[in-house]
């Protein structure tokens, strides 16, 4: 039995909606996580993020994280020796939320050492911003773990 064009018509049109069903599908059932739960309203606010940012470029030496094993070894400056630190460790996990890890510390030496949770493996981005002499200062860095 031969079919005629009108059914080959039709076949590659129902086989066209199918697969754009099949893709909608799928398309929904991904998880996507934001950076922050208020993205808009950190974004207004990120010249404050820069000027912290500056404040760390403009110390004598720069920061040094070392990772060593389950440990992560944070280094300050030289001038930030005996001066008193509020910090906010973030440690951000781009591809899954539930696995970042945040902790506020005070510290007086120059530097310390945060153990990392078992589960953590994966990129990573620290995120320090801390509090010394009334002045702000933000630092970043992507590292594997």
């Amino acid at each position: 039995m031969k079919l005629s064009w009108g059914y080959k018509i039709a076949g590659a049109y129902l086989i066209f909606v199918a697969g754009m069903l099949f893709l909608v599908v799928k398309a929904n059932s991904k998880k996507f996580d934001l950076v922050t739960k208020d993205y808009y309203g950190e974004e207004l606010k990120y010249q404050q993020v820069i000027d912290q940012a500056a404040n760390v470029t403009a110390l004598s030496s720069s920061m040094e994280v070392e990772k060593n094993g389950a440990e992560l070894l944070i280094r300050f400056p030289a001038e930030m020796r005996n001066v008193k630190k509020e910090i906010e460790f973030y440690l951000y996990c781009p591809a899954d939320a539930k696995k970042d890890f945040k902790k506020y510390l005070v510290v007086n030496e120059i530097e310390f050492k945060q153990v990392v949770p078992g589960d953590s493996y994966g990129l990573y981005e620290i995120r320090l911003t801390w509090l010394a002499d009334g002045k702000k200062y933000y630092y970043e860095k992507k590292i594997i773990l």
